[in-house]
């Protein structure tokens, strides 16, 4: 008789979750170290929040899938990969509280994600549902991936593209909700819809999080047809409810902020939406068995960053409090820190505490004399090459009335630099950014050579 599995990924099996364990003791600090001794030593990494961090322990479960593949590819394919998968997207449902495993898709990261989202907009406007000129609201900071998709599918279909511009430093959540407000107005203007709102939960670049909530909240009442929240760092770094928030579509990485190896994301496709017309960039002969089939099975490739968020949440489950006890003490260290800097420098942090999750901009002393997005990133390279720093730095360019937003006691601050704290940093990292500092500034000669051109 022929053997009548379901398609890859499909949920129709009835699935038993594994009881979390009780543990006896909660990790050790030698053990933490210990999971992340294949980093490279001597280098302060403080940016977590670009590429995140995977445990020793997850890497050796990941190890072991990619051997099973090799040792026996179609028995993986026919009977562990489809079970596996789903067995990730069950605890991802349970992680963000959706109703039903269907509407969970693990794809690769969240730039694929926001291609799903924004390629069926792009058709709605190539089809002639939406008119021309129909709006897409972003944030001005939106990661520039998904900028670039916004200019692949939706402006040459015809759609226009609004951006809020983020208030930067903010100090509320008030200010960022009047400018989102004044961004659906002009959406709205001579008779046009917003179609799509994306917002970002965590803006990556300056990193602040957001009223999530409200603005989602704000777009239902405005009449917006559909919500896509970017979530690319919210998983692991602060709580993520999709009931709760509302939005249509919701994305979030698992490889910065959940331990997993690259790469591995989850979509969120809410079952209202309409979900029929939600379809996997890569075509496969899965196509039109619904997003979450068709992104398990997109070809022959390497799947087993996705198979194991098991092992990924047994590694959250060892700490204190498990991933919230893992969240908490994150928030807490990166204040404690972007403070510590701030006093030394004599400078700022680019928000209040309670809009930071594991991530905190710290502006840098004027004196630095970083002027333009070319200088910050020669200065993140010059830390990276002599001191052993790893720290993304964001230029803030001038207002328009020639001013900066702030200063300190030698002139107008336009450079930030954005600080992660995850469960491998220790003090001493923050340290060396900032004693790193301390030398530039003490060496005008070296500023000067690194900001000439």
């Amino acid at each position: 008789m022929e053997n009548k599995d379901p398609p890859n990924g499909e949920s129709a099996h009835h699935h038993q979750l594994t009881k979390k364990p009780r543990l006896t003791r909660f990790i050790t600090e030698s053990e933490i170290r210990e999971e992340f001794a294949h980093h490279q030593s001597g280098i302060a990494r403080i940016n977590n929040g670009s590429f995140g961090s995977c445990p020793g322990s997850v890497l050796a479960a990941q190890r072991k899938w990619q051997l099973k593949f090799l040792q026996q590819p179609d028995d993986f394919y026919f009977n562990t990969l489809r079970k596996g998968i789903l067995h990730s997207r069950t605890l991802v449902k349970d992680l963000i509280n959706a109703d039903d495993v269907d509407e969970v898709s693990l794809v690769d990261n969240a730039t694929t994600a926001a291609a799903i989202v924004l390629q069926q907009i792009g058709r709605s406007f190539a089809d002639g549902k939406f008119h021309e000129n129909d709006a897409v609201l972003m944030l001005h900071c939106a990661y520039e991936a998904v900028k670039k998709s916004m200019q692949a599918y939706v402006t040459r279909t015809g759609g226009s593209v609004i951006e809020v511009q983020l208030p930067f430093p903010v100090n509320s959540d008030e200010e960022i909700i009047a400018e989102f407000r004044k961004g659906l107005e002009k959406g709205k203007a001579s008779g046009r819809k917003v179609r799509l709102a994306i917002i970002d939960h965590i803006t990556s670049m300056p990193c602040v999080v957001t009223p999530v909530r409200e603005l989602v909240k704000i777009c239902r009442e405005e009449g917006v047809d559909q919500v896509f929240v970017d979530a690319a760092h919210a998983l692991g770094s602060v709580k993520v409810d999709v009931k709760e928030i509302g939005a249509d579509f919701y994305a979030s990485n698992l490889h910065k902020w959940f331990f997993c190896p690259p790469s591995v994301a989850f979509l969120y496709c809410k079952k209202t939406s309409s979900s029929s017309d939600v379809h996997h960039p890569v075509v496969s002969h899965e196509y039109g068995n619904g997003l979450p089939i068709e992104s398990a099975w997109i070809g022959t490739r390497d799947y087993s960053s996705q198979l194991v968020v098991p092992s990924a949440l047994e590694f959250v489950n060892r700490f204190e409090g498990g991933l919230d006890g893992i969240m908490n003490r994150n928030h807490e260290k990166i204040v404690e820190v972007g403070k510590m800097l701030a006093e030394s420098w004599g400078t700022n942090l680019g928000a209040p505490p309670e809009m930071c999750a594991g991530m905190i901009m710290v502006s840098l002393p004027s004196r630095l004399r970083v002027m333009s997005q070319d200088d910050a990133l020669r200065l993140r390279s010059h830390l990276r090459s002599n001191y052993g720093v790893e720290v993304p730095i964001h230029y803030q360019a001038p207002r328009k009335n020639g001013e900066a937003a702030v200063k300190d006691k030698d002139g107008f601050i336009m450079a930030y630099a954005r600080i992660s704290h995850q469960v491998y940093n220790t003090f001493e990292d923050y340290c060396k950014l900032r004693d790193a500092i301390y030398q530039l500034l003490d060496d005008p000669q070296i500023s000067k050579k690194l900001f000439a051109e």
